[in-house]
């Protein structure tokens, strides 16, 4: 293989890769090349994996991390539907979980109408730098609601020794609102969105709500909401204290552990 690679060549082995997806096997096959000499561009121009391609506009994914605790939280909304007495589908499968459904609504099965359990709203609060994660449980997710979770959120991560600077959010009506804007200013926070449609932004959140399902939400066998809902404290005290976070090798916590003046 030469030591370099026509620029001219360069950029058609990435022109194929961030508009067609195709691995270096197909690319060199397309092109006349050796696969090793197309996985050795990709590798140089750090698109040799496909997850680090935006999905939306084929350009390398840039990661970033903020220097240190409380620069920046992120906040989201994420949404599980509530289990029955005695378990949902998930576990027993959908014709039990319905008869377990419908007896706790206490409807026909064969009724026009098959009426929901409903929804909980779990608000979500993650430390850009640390990974610390802050959770509650609501019925809804309305403005007050939301700024109500910021603000215990704030006053949490103060008594960790953390203070808040800026504040990272969708484009949820709960965020846009003025109320939470005047939140967000008595707080003396700086509040920014993300543009819309494109949650990558708030990717941090986005992946610690994959971890919350699997390890907290669908992890086991619940026999009702109520102890589903009982088990999440423990599980984010694990997230947080016990379970290592690939991204920065260690516990959340651990980023704590050392501010300036401050020892857990």
């Amino acid at each position: 293989m030469p030591s370099k690679t026509p620029p001219e060549l360069v950029r058609r082995i990435v022109r194929v890769r961030w508009r067609r997806r195709l691995g270096p096997v197909q690319i060199a096959g397309e092109l006349g090349l050796a696969p090793s000499t197309v996985h050795a561009v990709l590798v140089r121009c750090g698109i040799n994996r496909l997850s680090r391609i935006d999905r939306i506009t084929g350009e390398p994914i840039r990661r970033y991390e903020h220097d240190h605790p409380g620069a920046l939280i992120h906040v989201d909304v994420t949404k599980f539907g509530r289990i029955p007495d005695g378990g949902g589908h998930r576990f027993l499968g959908r014709a039990q979980g319905t008869r377990n459904r419908h007896a706790m609504l206490g409807v026909n099965r064969n009724a026009a109408h098959q009426p929901r359990l409903g929804i909980g709203y779990l608000h979500t609060v993650v430390d850009d730098h640390s990974r610390v994660a802050y959770v509650e449980m609501h019925s809804d997710e309305r403005s007050d609601t939301a700024i109500g979770v910021l603000r215990r959120a704030v006053a949490w991560f103060q008594d960790l020794g953390v203070t808040v600077e800026r504040v990272l959010s969708d484009n949820g009506a709960c965020y846009r609102s003025y109320a939470w804007r005047d939140a967000c200013d008595d707080l003396r926070i700086r509040h920014k969105r993300t543009r819309p449609y494109r949650p990558q932004t708030n990717g941090k959140i986005e992946r610690f709500h994959r971890t919350l399902a699997d390890g907290w939400a669908y992890a086991r066998l619940y026999s009702s909401e109520t102890e589903r809902r009982d088990a999440l404290p423990g599980w984010i005290h694990f997230y947080n204290h016990h379970r290592r976070h690939s991204a920065i090798n260690g516990t959340p916590i651990s980023r704590l552990n050392n501010l300036p003046g401050h020892h857990i």
